[in-house]
């Protein structure tokens, strides 16, 4: 199968998920729009691809479920988190990090406290979903059973937020650290891709409220950060993933800037083994996109903005 064929499979069933069921295949508009967005979309790549191809392990871009957009309609739909008015603070260098070693290489699913890769569709709730990774997996690092709780409830009700048109990650934890909301599990407040009214539970639901969070901007002391991550469990942080569209795989090292936050994503682990040292980042575009969901993003340099606010919770 070429590239061409290729993309009008995707180009087709990525209409469908998007909820456009009727696809007039006569329709001239339809035609016109879609052969601007095959040359659009293969341009791209090729530029992508074209920078830095003689580095080793560099991320390699092409066709994927998100290939059928214009780069302001990925933008629109999909890079919702917004940066913070909340201060953040430089991270200070603690005794407790100095003193811990640093592996080549972690993950904290190989520990068995990550949940599996979301999906949010056309939501814009990247920032939800970040928050409540980094909860699921602290809860589990402390013990328990590893759950799916609801970002339904944290688009919802989240009221310092914008649901599914954006927020901020560092707001939803003040919301959270605040009001000492309960999450309930996914099965009691399922997703459902939009923004809806909140549902209250009484006092007496059980659920799992934070006891804090932290804040703070590693740029340059990503060694620092990856001890926080060994300490603390995954991770929230926001990037600039404008390029992050069209990745397939390999380690993003280029095409994204610090001080362009547009999306949030949850830290598992880093790898230092090979050349390139990586941070292993889950996202929340479904299992599909990257790598079975992650994207691997080059460590020590501040790639896309990774080390500028790195949240923690603590449960």
């Amino acid at each position: 199968m070429n590239s061409f064929t290729y993309f009008l499979s995707v180009f087709h069933s990525s209409l469908l998920s998007a909820g456009k069921h009727k696809i007039e295949e006569n329709n001239f508009r339809f035609h016109s729009c879609l052969i601007t967005q095959v040359i659009e979309s293969l341009n791209r790549h090729r530029y992508l691809n074209s920078f830095f191809s003689h580095e080793n392990s560099t991320a390699f871009y092409g066709i994927n479920q998100f290939s059928y957009l214009f780069p302001e309609e990925f933008k629109a739909i999909y890079l919702r988190s917004q940066p913070s008015s909340s201060p953040r603070y430089p991270a200070e260098v603690k005794t407790s990090l100095l003193t811990v070693p640093l592996p080549l290489r972690f993950d904290w699913r190989d520990k068995h406290v990550v949940s599996q890769v979301r999906n949010q569709q056309m939501c814009g709730g990247c920032w939800a979903f970040s928050v409540v990774g980094a909860v699921e997996s602290t809860w589990a690092i402390k013990g328990h059973p590893l759950e799916d709780l609801s970002v339904q409830q944290v688009i919802d009700c989240s009221y310092n937020n914008y649901g599914c048109s954006g927020g901020s990650t560092l707001s939803a934890l003040k919301w959270l650290n605040k009001t000492q909301v309960r999450l309930v599990n996914d099965s009691e407040y399922p997703f459902k891709a939009r923004s809806g009214l909140c549902h209250y539970f009484p006092s007496s639901h059980s659920g799992l409220s934070i006891k804090g969070y932290s804040a703070y901007d590693f740029s340059d002391q990503e060694d620092e950060m990856a001890k926080s991550l060994l300490i603390y469990g995954p991770l929230v942080v926001i990037v600039d993933a404008v390029s992050w569209q069209d990745y397939l795989g390999g380690v993003i090292q280029h095409h994204c800037s610090s001080g362009e936050a547009n999306h949030a994503v949850l830290i598992t682990g880093f790898d230092k083994t090979g050349s390139i040292p990586y941070w292993i980042v889950r996202n929340s575009w479904g299992s599909s996109w990257g790598v079975d969901g992650y994207a691997h993003v080059k460590m020590g340099s501040n790639v896309c903005g990774i080390a500028d606010s790195v949240s923690a919770v603590f449960v």
